[in-house]
């Protein structure tokens, strides 16, 4: 489905469009964030209209797997978002998560203004200059495209599926590991 804003979404929210890996993984930390009104998994950048998940895992599509994350910028600010963003996932391999390998799953950020384009550039260069990881960050900085959200069964999928073997095995440490450095931020 294409969705361009969020139909019903307040006039002090934000919209922030984030690609790491897995789309599971990124929603289920962004959505326990504090001042996060959701986080929706889908897929955006490719040539192809209202993609499929078998067609964007099959890398047919151009798109990228990626989380649209509605916040509250007076609850938590999208410089936030972009340290939680950076500390959850492997920002120094191309196209590349973990197992999963191929464009759609690069680490990239979809800005939707000049001032998210320019924090998250700067974010990137005083992230390398600190040498906050062991190789130069590869995150692209684009333009927000259209979005299309991904199937319902993939909205919410980690508090869906905790048991599932993925889950336990490539969410829950991530969680842990935001839980551990940002619990000041989570939802109460």
């Amino acid at each position: 489905m294409k969705v361009e804003h969020p139909i019903g979404m307040a006039n002090n929210e934000e919209v922030a469009i984030f690609g790491g890996g897995c789309f599971w993984c990124i929603e289920a930390v962004f959505n326990r964030l504090e001042g996060v009104k959701k986080a929706e998994s889908g897929y955006i950048g490719g040539h192809v209209e209202n993609p499929t998940y078998r067609q964007v895992c099959n890398g047919d599509t151009g798109h990228v797997e990626v989380v649209r994350v509605i916040f509250d910028p007076k609850q938590i600010t999208y410089r936030d978002l972009l340290e939680v963003f950076f500390s959850v996932h492997d920002p120094t391999t191309p196209n590349r998560q973990g197992n999963d390998v191929g464009e759609q799953y690069r680490s990239v950020i979809f800005y939707t203004s000049p001032e998210q384009e320019s924090q998250a550039e700067e974010t990137i260069a005083r992230l390398n200059a600190e040498k906050a990881f062991p190789e130069p960050i590869v995150t692209n900085v684009e333009p927000a495209e259209t979005f299309y959200v991904a199937e319902d069964y993939h909205q919410l999928y980690y508090d869906n599926n905790a048991t599932q073997p993925y889950c336990q095995f490539v969410i829950a440490p991530k969680l842990r590991k935001f839980e551990k450095k940002f619990g000041e931020k989570m939802r109460a």
